[in-house]
């Protein structure tokens, strides 16, 4: 059995990637530029109307939540603008309630506010959704992807939803783009059942769970992620195909989160670990992964409860490799970097100080040379050598 899922997981590695082909993105660009220069007609649009063309809201809709979507939007290229208005749900029961559907095709809705639906924006064969300066509140999900391939989010909101983001299990799958957008108070910001995440730019404040990541894989760039409930979520489905990707964080702050991982389930596994130039700062736990490959470069890790833990993807039986260079493990509580053998990454150049656990308990890494370790309390390195300057 363990033979069996190792195979199936070194297979996967070999696959995965983060962002759009080329060609891909360049079709996106000029779809994106498309329909942000259309011009929308002011129209009485009423609960449950089919929009057809380039649209823009008059009043706000309080919609009643029949199984009738507040409104449909079909065909191809089409705008709808909500002219700053709400599109509410007026009803007492939210459940099976939607508020915008959107059919096959290329679609943009912006400038409003989706709340209280059990569904906010749903897809149905959509093939790219671009959602720009929207507000989304109190529904259930916020936008759900029932079928559905690419997603641009922009300039948006989403506070108070139970899901920011999410889709259909094991039938939606395809890439989300976010941008300079704001998460906050939902109890999963982003469920990423197959789809691939590209966030820049935003921030995630009181959130239960940033990143759910089952199957999917997420880029986390220049972005805030500060006083969450857990940062991610991503668990070994015992043997299951749904593996965690990729997980990757760039020039972001993660800062005073109660914990990295949720209890329970407080180590990330996942095939690959990226973290590069991060500050993580404050936050109630240590950073656990366990992983196969994983590169960790130029991270400030300070006065966490706990620094980083790196370990092998559990009972598959192949050793971690990759490389830990250039990182500061400073004043947290326990170790600053601990390697759990048998893991075997690279360490290199790192700075170890005041911890009151090991600096670097390593003992079956790779010494690479060049780290620093002093004042820490259980001692300074282990399995390496370190200077004290």
């Amino acid at each position: 059995m363990h033979k069996a899922k190792g195979f199936f997981v070194t297979i996967a590695i070999a696959g995965l990637s983060l962002g759009a082909p080329p060609a891909l993105a360049e079709d996106r660009a000029a779809l994106d530029a498309r329909l942000q220069q259309a011009k929308p007609v002011e129209c009485d649009v009423q609960c449950g109307d089919v929009i057809t063309q380039h649209t823009k809201l008059t009043h706000d809709l309080s919609c009643p939540g029949s199984p009738e979507p507040a409104l449909r939007i079909e065909g191809d290229g089409i705008v709808l603008d909500l002219g700053g208005h709400t599109v509410r749900r007026s009803g007492p029961d939210q459940f099976g309630t939607r508020g915008i559907v959107v059919t096959s095709g290329s679609y943009m809705v912006r400038n409003g506010t989706i709340r209280g639906f059990d569904r906010g924006v749903q897809t149905f064969g959509t093939n790219q959704l671009r959602l720009h300066a929207l507000t989304f509140t109190d529904n259930f999900a916020a936008v759900y992807n029932f079928v559905g391939n690419a997603f641009l989010i922009t300039d948006s909101r989403f506070i108070g939803n139970n899901l920011g983001f999410t889709s259909e299990f094991d039938v939606a799958m395809g890439t989300l783009d976010v941008r300079s957008s704001h998460f906050e108070n939902n109890g999963r910001a982003l469920f990423l059942n197959s789809h691939i995440a590209d966030v820049l730019d935003s921030t995630f404040t009181a959130n239960g769970i940033i990143l759910d990541c089952l199957n999917g894989s997420a880029r986390v760039r220049s972005s805030i992620l500060t006083g969450n409930e857990a940062v991610a979520l991503a668990t070994d489905p015992a043997g299951g195909p749904n593996i965690c990707g990729i997980l990757r964080f760039e020039d972001s702050l993660l800062a005073n989160n109660t914990s990295f991982g949720p209890t329970g389930a407080s180590v990330w596994v996942l095939i690959q670990f990226d973290m590069i130039n991060n500050l993580l700062v404050g936050n109630g736990s240590s950073l656990e992964v366990g992983t196969f490959t994983t590169y960790v470069h130029g991270n400030t890790f300070w006065d966490n409860a706990g620094g980083l833990t790196l370990s092998d993807y559990p009972n598959v039986f192949i050793p971690l490799t990759g490389i830990v260079r250039a990182n500061q493990f400073l004043r947290n509580d326990g170790d600053g970097l601990r390697v759990l053998p048998p893991s075997t990454p690279t360490v290199i150049g790192n700075v170890a100080l005041g911890n009151t656990g090991w600096g670097i308990h390593a003992p079956t890494a790779f010494d690479g040379g060049g780290n620093v370790a002093r004042n820490n309390g259980a001692g300074n390195c282990e399995g390496i050598l370190c200077a004290p300057y």
